[in-house]
């Protein structure tokens, strides 16, 4: 008994400072879109396509943000209506009236959903081909990128011209930001900064951003994307199906040879509430289990993971002191505390309490619980729901 626990905490320790050290640092926050400081030499047209479904009660802001940045180019937003039943596309239209932008805004009509789709792909793929086809009719050639972004998200004014920017000046495919998440009730900073953090460790930043790894993601609140690299991996239709749409996008355009860049942002931000469990419970579990790619064994070894990784460590200085082992106890103390040295950074980005860096452990426990029900939603034919859709594998 005492050689089995001493093993595995000998383990997890190991397993953290493999981590640390050999991760791709995912535990940094060093990259971050407001860091560029390049100036533009030249002024790239650009199509914001932004597909929204019952969004009424963020587009005045979200919208807002867009019409007005301070991008000196040409730029133009196609809002996809996605058969809204709470007045989206008006609300939308009010707001272009009211800071004098009609004309920078047009506002598709989605249509019935089409066997193989995603709901959010499929009206992204109608903003993309408005677009279009409204450059052909103009006889002007198209874009040269099309920012994708949701209906949700409020963007710092300067946004859109960072990142073309970022995009220009490093020869970049694809940019994509991590928005600053809301983080103001107690459930959101228990456990928002923990989204982030195990999304950095599933996608190290580094990796991601390095040509010479296979390693490939992007946030789908925001990815600016060449219209020529959308055309030459055979645009959206090739990732209909994706449930993971950003990081689907992402590793289309890496596998094809293209550059792409993820960072965190600090300016712009979510609008989207996540102020009890519940809420935030229903966001992981929606997609959990498709992360795992559906499979059982994943699910298992995942969960065995997270034990090991996760909550052994502060169970192992309990069971030390009971079992009158100090070293057993010590190791898990020291583990701890390199769990929270790497917790911590994203801690402070989002400007939580300190002590909810030491609270990974039990962090780890609920979001666990919430993978265990992703599958147990799949299972019931519940997987993937997402504002009155429910799409399977």
């Amino acid at each position: 008994m005492v050689e089995i626990l001493s093993g595995l905490m000998v383990l997890s320790l190991a397993i953290w400072l493999f981590l640390l050290l050999f991760w791709g640092q995912f535990w940094r926050v060093d990259q971050r879109l407001e860091t560029a400081t390049n100036k533009l030499k030249s002024l790239p047209t650009v199509c914001v396509v932004v597909p929204a479904r019952d969004e009424a009660d963020v587009i005045p802001v979200s919208l807002r943000s867009l019409l007005l940045q301070d991008y000196p180019g040409n730029f133009n937003v196609f809002l996809v209506d996605d058969q809204s039943t709470d007045g989206t596309a008006n609300f939308a239209q009010g707001v272009a009236y009211a800071v004098d932008k009609l004309e920078q805004l047009q506002i598709v009509s989605s249509t019935d959903l089409p066997v193989g789709w995603t709901g959010k792909l499929w009206a992204m793929e109608q903003g993309v081909k408005a677009a279009v086809d409204k450059f052909h009719e103009t006889s002007l050639k198209l874009p040269d990128y099309f920012l994708l972004t949701d209906a949700d998200i409020e963007h710092d004014i300067s946004n859109l011209r960072r990142l073309v920017t970022k995009a220009e000046t490093e020869n970049l495919d694809l940019v994509s930001i991590m928005v600053r998440l809301r983080c103001q009730s107690f459930w959101e900073q228990l456990l928002i900064p923990a989204f982030v953090f195990f999304f950095q460790k599933l996608y190290p930043f580094r990796w991601v951003n390095n040509p010479k790894k296979s390693t490939a993601a992007a946030a789908g609140g925001c990815i600016l994307i060449r219209t020529e690299t959308l055309q030459k991996i055979g645009g959206l239709q090739i990732i209909r199906q994706a449930l993971i749409d950003d990081c689907s996008l992402a590793k289309a355009v890496k596998s094809n040879q293209g550059k792409i860049w993820l960072g965190l942002s600090s300016l712009t931000y979510s609008l989207r509430p996540y102020d009890s469990l519940e809420t935030i419970w229903n966001m992981v579990a929606r997609s959990a289990y498709t992360q795992l790619n559906y499979s059982p064994f994943l699910l298992v070894g995942s969960v065995l993971g997270m034990i090991l990784v996760y909550m052994l460590p502060p169970l192992g200085i309990i069971l030390g002191l009971v079992l009158g082992n100090w070293a057993i106890s010590l190791i898990g103390l020291f583990t701890w505390l390199l769990m929270t040295f790497a917790y911590f950074p994203i801690i402070r980005f989002y400007k939580c309490p300190i002590w909810l860096a030491f609270c990974l452990p039990i962090i780890a426990f609920l979001y666990t619980l919430m993978t265990l029900d992703s599958a147990n939603r799949h299972k019931q034919g519940r997987g993937g729901a997402w504002k009155g859709r429910v799409y399977q594998n």
